[in-house]
């Protein structure tokens, strides 16, 4: 809370604008200090903004470059496709095979008969959730055990495995709770009102997760036959099941079969679509495509990066420009505030240190040379240069163009020597680019490194150095706005003085006057 001054009353001067002028003076001159702070601040925003960019090119397109895994990406194209699909992997052979889809994978479906209950009219009426075990003529005392057999079956078609524990009910049992233990043996489970029947199947694929109901003893027949679960051949009321089947394929002549359509198999990851008339032909080879757009997406990332660098290097100069104080904003528009601040914003990295040391690490990088199988390369064995100085945009003069990139209006009709040299020589191709990203990766490692003026590895500005100037500044601040209350405080402390003064004054002026009147 303020403090309550009642000032003037004997000299009749305006003491709070006095003093208010007083201070303004002092307030003025610590305006330097809070404009210093905005713009320490801004410069940490600034340089905050950049540093995520280039770190995010340091740990993905920089860092991934260096691996083989890049230049090893193959395809595979199938003959069919409506049939399979082909994922190649790196270690996948080049060359042409045969695949056969004899059969997909099935999931086991289990759907019962209707189940039907007289109404109080004694009409054939459909079950209901509520509907008991006892309302469907079952009148066996005690707990009945429904045995569920699971797995592949023997060649007499029995299942070998059974659902442990098995499904428990009694009289009493709705179907609803059945309903409930069936899903809790492991099944997908659900019984409809509308058509009166159990809906349950195995909740994933293959021969390994079939099932059916194949209670031995007579209680459990009994009510598995009150359930229409039982699979009568010819029967309309009985219930009808798909058994679960692995996928069955033939590659090259030789037989496998998956719980799923997914095969994995020597390199290739083949998901079966429909059974063939015989084989398709599946083709690998180099997918010069990828390769190609990986390098192309390195150069773009690159030359973005570059460029904003530039940009903010050769900013102009805002020189006369400094942050705004709230009584300068209130006297300009909104608009005119924000170019004003731009125009500051956009010149804080102008001929930075650092931002010229990160720059120019990258560029020095680039322009590297290398000798494989006895023959030097370089970017421009690729096709890959910068336009020249008359050529190139400003703040664009250190940015790569690839000749014959149909994205790139400057050099798109020249000739692809990247593609070509992609295709007619992989290897060198490889091994220049992982040569150069690594060149690349490691001058930025080295600037990112310098733990004593960054906070945390990955940087690339000192940002360390900046969050102390802006500690230091803040200080200054909070120290002038202290002497300017201090200011305040003797300004008010002199004029009470005076007042006090007056007063005493003026009192011994009434008491002379009183004794000359009388």
């Amino acid at each position: 809370m303020g403090k309550i001054r009642i000032t003037g009353m004997n000299s009749g001067l305006d003491t709070d604008a006095m003093v208010r002028e007083l201070v303004n003076a002092y307030e003025k001159q610590g305006e330097k200090y809070t404009k210093a702070k905005t713009k320490t601040e801004w410069k940490q925003e600034a340089w905050t903004n950049l540093n995520n960019k280039i770190k995010n090119f340091f740990t993905k397109q920089a860092s991934n470059m260096r691996f083989s895994s890049t230049y090893s990406k193959k395809k595979t194209t199938v003959s069919d496709s409506s049939k399979a699909t082909v994922i190649a992997s790196g270690n996948a052979v080049n060359g042409t095979q045969s695949l056969e889809v004899k059969g997909l994978a099935k999931a086991a479906y289990l759907t019962s008969g209707e189940i039907t209950t007289k109404d109080e009219n004694g009409k054939d009426v459909k079950a209901s959730r509520t509907t008991t075990l006892g309302d469907l003529g079952l009148n066996i005392s005690g707990e009945i055990e429904l045995k569920i057999g699971k797995g592949a079956r023997d060649a007499s078609g029995n299942y070998t495995e059974f659902v442990d524990p098995p499904i428990r009910v009694t009289k009493d049992t709705t179907l609803a709770e059945l309903q409930g233990q069936i899903g809790a043996a492991g099944f997908n489970s659900s019984y409809d009102e509308a058509t009166g029947r159990f809906f349950i199947s195995s909740r994933e694929s293959g021969e390994a997760n079939d099932f059916g109901f194949v209670s031995d003893t007579d209680a459990g027949r009994k009510v598995q036959k009150l359930l229409k679960l039982d699979v009568v051949e010819g029967s309309k009321d009985s219930a009808s099941m798909i058994h679960g089947e692995d996928a069955e394929i033939v590659l090259n002549g030789a037989s496998f079969k998956s719980a799923t359509n997914n095969f994995s198999i020597n390199g290739l990851t083949i998901t079966a679509k429909d059974k063939t008339n015989g084989a398709i032909s599946l083709v690998t080879d180099m997918d010069y495509d990828e390769i190609y757009d990986n390098v192309k997406n390195f150069f773009k990332e690159y030359n973005s990066l570059m460029n904003e660098m530039d940009k903010l290097f050769n900013a102009a100069s805002s020189k006369g420009y400094e942050p705004l104080t709230s009584e300068e904003k209130e006297a300009m528009t909104d608009e005119e505030v924000k170019q004003w601040e731009t125009k500051i914003k956009d010149s804080l990295l102008r001929n930075d240190s650092e931002l010229d040391t990160i720059s120019s690490a990258m560029r020095q990088a680039m322009l590297s040379t290398f000798d494989i199988d006895g023959k030097t390369y370089s970017l421009s064995s690729f096709g890959i240069n910068t336009l020249g100085y008359f050529e190139a945009a400003d703040n664009e003069k250190n940015m790569y163009h690839i000749d014959g990139d149909k994205d790139d209006a400057n050099t798109s009709a020249n000739e692809d020597k990247l593609r070509a040299m992609i295709a007619s020589n992989p290897s060198a191709t490889a091994s220049f680019f992982q040569q150069l990203s690594g060149k690349l990766y490691d001058a930025m490692n080295k600037i990112s490194s310098r733990s004593d003026s960054y906070t945390s590895f990955g940087n690339f500005f000192s940002d360390k150095k900046l969050q102390n100037d802006y500690v230091e500044k803040d200080k200054q601040v909070t120290k002038w706005e202290q002497y300017v209350a201090d200011q305040e405080e003797k300004y008010y402390k002199q004029f009470t003085a005076m007042e006090s003064a007056m007063s005493s004054l003026n009192s011994q002026q009434s008491y002379i006057s009183q004794l000359f009147a009388g």
